[in-house]
C-alpha cells in the first residue's frame, strides 16, 4: 500500500512540476513549436492522388527528450503559444519526442534513397500546411500516460521507479536514469535562457 501512495505522490508531484514549467515557459514567452499528425499521401478514385499532409494540433515546447503542451490541443494557430490557447487552471500534455521537419519547400525528387525521399515528403506536407515558412514541426509524438499504472511499466522516456519519477534521456543507456524534476528544471532552463549561439 505504502508503494502505491507514493507512486500517486509522484504522479501528482509530475504533473504539479509540468504545470509550473509550462507558466514559467509561457510567462517567458520562450519558443514554441507546432505539433502535427502525418497524413500519408493517398489515392483517390484510384486516379487522383492526395499529397502526404501535416494536420496541425497544437503548440508545443521541446524539452530534451519530452515534448510539453497545454490542452486543448485543436487548431494549432502558428505563433500562439501553448498556455494562451489553454482556459485558466490548465492541465498540461506530455508527449515524448517523435519526429521532426521544417516547413521549407522541398525542391525537386531525384534519385535518392529511401529514406531522403521520405523525409522531403515531411518537408512537401510540412511546406503546403498552414505553418510559418521555416518553422520547426513535431509529428508522430505520442502522449505519455500520466498514471502510476502506466508509469511503473513504461518503456519510453518517462517511468516511475521506487516511487520517484525518472527520464530515460537515451535508448542507447539501458536502464540508466535521471531524476526527472532535475531534467525538467535543467530543459526549461535552456529553452529560457539559451546558451550563446544556440
Amino acid at each position: 500500500m505504502s508503494r502505491e501512495r507514493d507512486d500517486e505522490a509522484a504522479v501528482a508531484g509530475i504533473r504539479s512540476s509540468l504545470r509550473a514549467a509550462a507558466e514559467n515557459l509561457e510567462a517567458t514567452h520562450a519558443p514554441d513549436e507546432a505539433l502535427a499528425r502525418f497524413v500519408p499521401a493517398r489515392r483517390a478514385l484510384l486516379v487522383m492522388r492526395k499529397p502526404a499532409a501535416l494536420i496541425p494540433l497544437g503548440r508545443v515546447w521541446r524539452l530534451g527528450v519530452f515534448l510539453l503542451g497545454v490542452p486543448p490541443v485543436g487548431a494549432g494557430q502558428p505563433g500562439v503559444s501553448p498556455a494562451e490557447s489553454a482556459p485558466t487552471g490548465f492541465d498540461v500534455t506530455l508527449y515524448a519526442t517523435g519526429k521532426t521537419t521544417r516547413a521549407v519547400d522541398p525542391l525537386y525528387r531525384g534519385f535518392q534513397s529511401v529514406s531522403a525521399e521520405t523525409r522531403r515528403d515531411y518537408r512537401g506536407a510540412a511546406f503546403r500546411g498552414p505553418f510559418e515558412r521555416g518553422e520547426t514541426i513535431d509529428f508522430d509524438a505520442p502522449a505519455l500516460e500520466l498514471d502510476a499504472d502506466s508509469l511503473r511499466s513504461s518503456s519510453g522516456p518517462l517511468l516511475l521507479r521506487d516511487g520517484e519519477a525518472q527520464v530515460r534521456w537515451a535508448a542507447t543507456i539501458g536502464t540508466a536514469t535521471v531524476p526527472f524534476d532535475a531534467y525538467l528544471a535543467e530543459r526549461v532552463d535552456l529553452l529560457v535562457h539559451p546558451p550563446p549561439g544556440a
